[in-house]
């Protein structure tokens, strides 16, 4: 049985009550609403002033790209900013900060408050705007209501994330015994605190998994935090994990909270952990080990509270053996190992997911359709390489390309023929299975046969495309050159 939803007011009030509580936890960290007024000389100043005076963590800046990457990394609740900036765009500014971040609000501060400048920005997305010279405790309070506006609308967007991944789990097709088991372990899981590292291949619904974990658990109240490792470039990788003190570095004009702060109290998610270089694993394995981080120049490490989930689409044993992923930071993750199958492992589901795919996309389109015993023959029959982001993305391309009603296996246009006689060279199924060993076969020329099927089957399934079978196979491409070159097979 599913977990019942929870009514909007009450996951609204929980979350707001948690919020009040970890403002008030700690005194002496107090979370401040941060606020940055983008604006130059004299005015700057007195709105920055004013500002910090109503109890804003207040910072100025006179430079549009500065303004946009601070909004954009999380440095700022609520911009000010100046309708009139020499050499500042102030309205392509103001329609940038609402396009990449539409729950900061933006108020402007206009010196000519004409009805159609006024008009003109608040279409561009602006909050509020204010007159020079303006009034401290009036533009305090537009600013508090902006504020208020921002946590609203960021707290609407938590809550449909949440409800779309319960919904999405609710509807979780689970009709294979492993699509079964499965779900039962992660429920059974799900409340714990350790690590938990999820191993499957691409488009098996990695993250899917990662925010079932998060949502079942005793931290659903707390943040989900979604970083992709592969994105981290040695560089930045402490300031993007840890954060950063306002001045520590160039451009740092406001402190940062890192990752690990932005998930204290839930769950960080890191995808594609095998992609993280040398820098990435020894600055996690630290936090894993201590529980706590330290700022970009900071003095005093702060504690964090998160649980870890990563996942990965190769096989980490394989990345330790050649010395590209450290073997105690795989222990560290690995407390709870959540292993995926691929898609053509359960065939029990694909029928089920295909129905489900189709039910959306039909009522997307508003008519509706149904799969054909044909299409269903071919749909269970084919390979699915690409797992069930491969199944979602030809029943899409079906129903968007498709005039019938029925869908037939013409409608998929599948890469791959299935239906047409393979060569017994090429079939993939006598690939798959290997000759019974010969009784003189010394134990080396068994591993060897054993390995020529698997790699032959592997090309056969990549089009011969050696990087993709060397993915399939879970080792690098310059391993599976060696074997080809060893096993004559290039």
């Amino acid at each position: 049985m599913w977990t019942p939803l929870r009514s909007y007011a009450t996951v609204r009030a929980s979350n707001r009550a948690s919020l009040s509580q970890r403002m008030m936890a700690d005194p002496v960290d107090t979370v401040k609403a941060r606020v940055l007024v983008v604006d130059e000389g004299t005015i700057a100043q007195l709105t920055i002033n004013a500002l910090r005076k109503a109890g804003f963590d207040t910072e100025g800046c006179s430079n549009g790209n500065t303004a946009l990457a601070t909004v954009e990394t999380g440095g700022a609740d609520v911009v000010v900013c100046s309708m009139q900036m020499p050499g500042v765009d102030s309205m392509d500014l103001l329609r940038r900060m609402h396009a990449r971040r539409p729950d900061v609000p933006v108020v402007m501060l206009a010196a000519d408050p004409s009805v159609h400048s006024v008009v003109y920005a608040m279409r561009q997305g602006a909050f509020d705007y204010v007159t020079k010279p303006f009034d401290d405790e009036a533009l305090a309070a537009i600013v508090e209501r902006a504020l208020e506006m921002g946590c609203l609308k960021r707290e609407n967007r938590e809550l449909r994330e949440r409800l779309d991944v319960v919904s999405s789990a609710a509807g979780f097709v689970a009709e294979s015994p492993q699509s079964k088991q499965l779900v039962a372990m992660i429920r059974r899981v799900a409340p714990a605190r350790s690590t938990a590292l999820i191993e499957g291949e691409s488009g098996t619904g990695k993250e899917l998994i990662a925010r079932m974990l998060h949502y079942w658990s005793n931290r659903a109240e707390g943040p989900f935090v979604a970083v992709n490792c592969k994105a981290f470039a040695d560089g930045v990788v402490e300031s993007e994990l840890f954060g950063h003190e306002k001045g520590s570095f160039t451009g740092a004009i406001a402190a940062r909270a890192g990752c690990f702060e932005r998930a204290s109290g839930g769950t960080l998610f890191l995808d594609e952990i095998a992609e993280a270089g040398p820098d990435f694993q020894a600055k996690l394995l630290r936090v894993l080990e201590d529980g706590e981080v330290l700022r970009v120049g900071a003095s005093k490490p702060r504690k964090v509270d998160v649980r870890i989930v990563a996942a990965t689409n190769r096989i980490l044993r394989t990345e330790i053996a050649s010395g590209r992923f450290r073997g105690d930071l795989y222990f560290r993750l690995n407390v709870i190992p959540v292993r995926i199958p691929p898609l053509r492992d359960r065939p029990q589901d694909i029928l089920p997911l295909a129905n489900h795919f189709l039910a959306f996309y039909s009522a997307e389109a508003g008519r509706p359709l149904r799969l054909s015993s044909d299409a269903e023959r071919v749909l269970l029959a084919y390979p699915w390489h690409g797992n069930v982001r491969e199944l979602e993305n030809v029943i899409e391309r079906a129903v968007v390309m498709s005039g019938a009603e029925v869908l037939t296996p013409d409608a998929f246009a599948l890469e791959t023929s299935i239906t047409e006689p393979a060569e017994a060279s090429d079939n993939l199924a006598d690939l798959l299975e290997p000759e019974t060993p010969k009784s003189s076969e010394t134990l080396q020329e068994c591993l060897d046969r054993a390995a020529i099927v698997k790699i032959k089957a592997a090309l056969a399934a990549a089009k011969g495309n050696r990087a993709e079978a060397a993915t399939l196979l879970g080792v690098d491409r310059t391993t599976l050159y060696r074997l080809m070159k060893r096993l004559n097979l290039q």
